[in-house]
């Protein structure tokens, strides 16, 4: 898993790009808050090609499984898509309701998704 640190407005942020090694576990999310920890951050933007594609499959329970660990440790987390097309309408309806909350976000545009990171 690669990642940067990004710091905007005396805020940090951990921004997971795609590699090799994709987000595939509950072990991986705890190495995210490892790596937060690290960094004095609780803030983590992770893009979509990062994560394995069963995250996009809520049946999986992957992507609940990495949402509670990173909930539990207050990382606030940014997912930035790629695009649509591995989103099911059940995921789109689970963005829909995540969206209205403070700790976890989905995003079409990078932008977007640092300016919610870097809010409060």
């Amino acid at each position: 898993m690669n990642y940067e640190v990004t710091e905007k407005n005396s805020k940090k942020y951990i921004e997971y790009t795609p590699s090799e090694k994709l987000i595939t576990s509950e072990q991986d999310a705890l190495d995210i808050v490892a790596a937060c920890m690290e960094n004095e951050t609780d803030r983590v933007m992770i893009h979509a090609a990062a994560l394995a594609d069963n995250f996009f499959d809520l049946s999986s329970g992957l992507a609940g499984n990495i949402l509670l660990k990173l909930g539990n440790y207050r990382v606030k987390t940014a997912v930035v898509l790629n695009g649509e097309d591995k989103l099911t309408e059940k995921f789109k309806e689970f963005m829909a309701e995540t969206n209205r909350g403070t700790s976890f976000g989905v995003f079409h545009d990078k932008g977007e998704a640092e300016n919610w990171l870097l809010r409060g």
